[in-house]
C-alpha cells in the first residue's frame, strides 16, 4: 500500500484525473490514484494504478479485507495491462448511463470476467481485439456445461451465475473501447447476456432463497430467545471476570486463568473459561437470530448497527412502535428504519452491553495508530467499526477487533443450529425471506408468532401514521416488495391446491369444482401454471382459520361471529385442510344438544350449525366420519 499522502484536499483526488489511460506515458499512468480515503480530514492514498493489488473502498462493514481488493496477478499475463485499463475506467467513471460503482460491483465484475479471460487464454488468444461473437457464443456453451466444484454439489451454474458471467463479457466489451485493445463487436449482437442465461428451461431453475421450515425456525428462535432472556446474567459474570483481570498484575497468565475458573465454579458455572467464552459467542449469535428474525434486515444491515440504534414512537391511540436504524448498502437511500418488537429491543440493548469492551479495544487501537502514524489508513478503517455492535476479534490480524464478516456469520449460525440438534443448513440470508413469509401469512390471518408485530407489518404503507418527523421516514421498501412476493407465492400455492382433484366446499369452492369440469374453461389458458397464476392474481384470498375468504372486504360475520356461515357463502373456499376443524365442531355441537338449559332458540341454532357442518363434511368426502 502506498504511504504517500495528499494533504488538506477538500475534493476527492481522483476527480481531476483522466477517464482512461490511453496515450499516457507509463510513469504518469502508474502514478494515477485509484482509491484514497480520509484520515482525520486528510486524504491518504490507498492504491495507485501501478500497484499489483488495488485496495477498494465503498464496502459494507461485513466484508473481509480479502474481498475488498483486486489482485491483478490472477489475470492471465497477456490481458493484465488491458484489464487494468478497463477497471481503472470502471472505478473512476462507471459504465455508460450509470454512476461510479461501489466496491462490491467492481470486485464482482473482476471475478465474473476471470473465467472469460481464462477461456481466451485456453484458445491461445492474447488480445481482446481478436474476440468475435463466435468465440463468445462458444464461451456460452462452455459456461452452461460447467459443473461447479463438489462443495457446490457439482451442479451447473444457476441462472444468476450465468448472468453474472455473461454481463461481465458485455462490460468488458464496453470498457475496452477506452483502451488500446478494444473488442470490435458486441459479444451477442442480437441478444443480451441476461436473455441467454435464461434461454433454456434446463437452466431456468429458481434461485430463490430456501425457506426455513417452521419446525426448524421455531426451535432455532426458541433456543436464541432463551439465551437472550438470560443474557444479562452471562454479561454480569463477564464483568466480574474482567474486574479480576484488572487487579494488580501479581498472577501469571496460568494463575489468572485458575482464579477465573474458581470464580466461575463458585458462581455455579460448569466447564470453566472455555465453556464460558463459547457461551459469550453463542449469546452474540442468539441476539443476531432474534434481530434477523424479527426485523427482516439483511446481514450487512445488521452488521452496520451501531450503539443508539433503537427508538420508539407512539401513535394517537397510544400504541408504541419500536424502530431500529442502520445503514443499508443495497440502495442509495443509505439510512433505513425497521420496525421491531420488544423481543428485538431486548436483544439490541443486550448487544450494546456485549460490544462495549470490544468498542473500547477499537478506541485504544485508534489512539495507538495515531501515535505511530497520524496518517495510517487503518485509522479510517477502525473508525468505521468503532461503534458497531456485532464485533469479534480477528486472531489472524494481530487480534484486531472488527465487525464480523458474512462468512463468519454463516459459520456461527451453522454451529448454533447444530448445537440445537438441527440438520438444516442455515445461512444469514435465509432470515429475511422467513420474515417476509411470516409477514405475508399475517395477511391471511395466519399469525404464527409475535402476533402484534406481524399484524402491524400487514398494514402495508399505513405505518406512516406512527412516525414522527425525524424518525421512521426511511422504510425499507425492498422488504415490502419481498413480503408481496411471498404473498403472491402463498396465493399461488393455495389456488394450485384448489385446482387439484380433491373436492371443495363453500359456495366459491363448489363453483370452482363445477367450472373445472367444463373443458372449454380450461382452454382459455395456455397451460395449468398460467391458469393458477391468473386466478391467484384476480382473487382476494385470505384465511380466517376455518375457510379461505375471497370477499373484497372482511366485514362478513362468517369471519368472526357466525363461522359456520362460510359453508353456504359464495365467497368461501373450504378444502381438506379445514375438514378436521368442521369435524371437531360437528362433534362438539352434537354434545351441546344434550344440554337442558339452552332453550328452544339455542337448540334451533345448534341444529342449523350441525347441518352446515354436516354439509361441508359431505362435500369434502368425509361423510363416513359423521356418526
Amino acid at each position: 500500500m502506498s504511504d504517500k499522502t495528499l494533504l488538506a484536499l477538500s475534493w476527492t483526488p481522483t476527480i481531476a484525473q483522466p477517464g482512461d489511460v490511453r496515450e499516457l506515458p507509463e510513469s504518469g499512468r502508474d502514478a494515477l490514484i485509484v482509491t484514497a480515503t480520509q484520515v482525520d480530514g486528510q486524504w491518504v492514498i490507498l492504491s495507485r494504478y501501478g500497484d499489483d493489488i488495488w485496495h477498494l473502498d465503498g464496502f459494507p462493514s461485513n466484508k473481509s479485507s480479502s474481498k475488498r481488493r483486486l489482485d491483478f496477478s490472477r489475470v492471465p499475463a497477456a490481458f493484465r495491462a488491458v484489464v487494468k485499463a478497463m477497471l481503472y475506467r470502471y472505478v473512476l467513471r462507471g459504465r455508460e448511463g450509470a454512476g461510479r460503482p461501489k466496491g462490491s460491483s467492481t470486485v464482482n465484475l473482476f471475478n465474473n470476467a476471470m473465467p472469460f479471460l481464462r477461456h481466451l487464454e485456453m484458445l491461445k488468444l492474447e488480445r481482446l481485439s481478436a474476440v468475435t461473437p463466435m468465440i463468445c457464443t462458444a464461451y456460452v456453451a462452455v459456461c452452461k456445461a460447467h459443473l461447479q466444484p463438489k462443495r457446490s454439489k457439482g451442479e451447473p451454474l444457476s441462472p444468476s451465475g450465468l448472468k453474472g458471467r455473461f454481463k461481465g463479457v458485455e462490460a468488458f466489451h464496453e470498457l475496452s473501447q477506452y483502451t488500446d485493445d478494444p473488442m470490435p463487436q458486441h459479444p451477442w449482437p442480437e441478444t443480451s447476456g441476461e436473455a441467454i442465461a435464461r434461454s433454456t428451461g434446463e437452466y431456468n431453475r429458481s434461485g430463490k432463497t430456501p425457506l426455513i421450515p417452521d419446525d426448524v425456525f421455531c426451535a432455532l428462535f426458541e433456543g436464541a430467545h432463551q439465551q437472550v432472556e438470560r443474557g444479562n446474567e452471562v454479561l454480569n459474570l463477564r464483568d466480574e471476570l474482567d474486574a479480576i483481570a484488572e487487579q494488580p498484575k501479581t498472577l501469571s497468565t496460568s494463575g489468572l486463568i485458575w482464579v477465573k475458573n474458581c470464580h466461575l465454579g463458585i458462581s455455579g458455572w460448569e466447564g470453566g473459561l472455555t465453556v464460558f467464552n463459547k457461551a459469550l459467542i453463542d449469546l452474540r449469535t442468539a441476539c443476531y437470530i432474534v434481530l434477523a428474525s424479527t426485523s427482516g434486515c439483511r446481514n450487512h444491515e445488521l452488521a452496520n448497527l451501531q450503539s443508539g440504534a433503537e427508538r420508539r414512537t407512539e401513535d394517537d391511540e397510544g400504541i408504541i412502535f419500536h424502530w431500529m436504524r442502520a445503514r443499508s448498502e443495497k440502495t442509495d437511500a443509505g439510512i433505513h428504519d425497521w420496525m421491531i418488537p420488544e423481543a428485538a429491543v431486548r436483544a439490541l440493548r443486550l448487544m450494546e452491553r456485549w460490544s462495549a469492551p470490544y468498542q473500547a479495544m477499537i478506541a485504544a487501537e485508534i489512539v495507538q495508530r495515531r501515535r505511530a502514524n497520524p496518517l495510517d489508513p487503518q485509522i479510517a478503517e477502525a473508525q468505521k467499526h468503532r461503534h458497531s455492535l456485532f464485533l469479534g476479534v480477528h486472531a489472524r490480524a494481530n487480534n484486531q477487533v472488527r465487525t464480523l464478516t458474512s462468512t463468519t456469520w454463516d459459520l456461527n449460525l451453522k454451529t448454533f443450529a447444530k448445537n440445537l440438534g438441527l440438520t438444516w443448513t442455515l445461512s444469514s440470508h435465509q432470515f429475511r425471506r422467513k420474515f417476509a413469509n411470516y409477514a405475508a401469512h399475517s395477511r391471511f390471518g395466519d399469525l404464527r408468532y409475535l402476533k402484534e408485530h406481524y399484524a402491524h407489518w400487514s398494514m402495508d404503507m399505513t405505518l406512516g401514521y406512527a412516525m414522527d418527523d425525524g424518525w421512521g421516514q426511511h422504510l425499507d421498501l425492498d422488504l415490502y416488495a419481498d413480503i408481496e412476493a411471498e404473498l403472491d407465492d402463498i396465493k399461488v400455492d393455495v389456488v394450485d391446491n384448489w385446482l387439484g382433484d380433491k373436492s371443495l366446499a363453500g359456495g366459491y369452492g363448489r363453483a370452482l369444482n363445477h367450472w373445472q369440469r367444463n373443458p372449454q374453461n380450461l382452454l382459455i389458458f395456455k397451460d395449468r401454471a398460467s391458469m393458477v397464476k391468473s386466478i391467484a392474481e384476480s382473487s382476494a384470498i385470505r384465511s380466517n382459520g376455518h375457510a379461505w375468504c375471497t370477499a373484497d372486504n372482511d366485514g362478513c360475520v362468517g369471519n368472526t361471529l357466525d363461522r359456520t356461515r362460510c359453508g353456504d357463502c359464495n365467497n368461501a373456499v373450504i378444502d381438506a385442510r379445514h375438514g378436521p376443524i368442521y369435524l371437531r365442531q360437528y362433534n362438539d355441537l352434537k354434545e351441546l344438544l344434550h344440554c337442558q338449559d339452552i332453550g328452544e332458540g339455542g337448540r334451533q341454532r345448534i341444529e342449523r350449525d350441525l347441518k352446515r357442518c354436516r354439509d361441508v363434511l359431505i362435500q369434502l368426502g368425509m361423510e363416513t366420519l359423521i356418526a
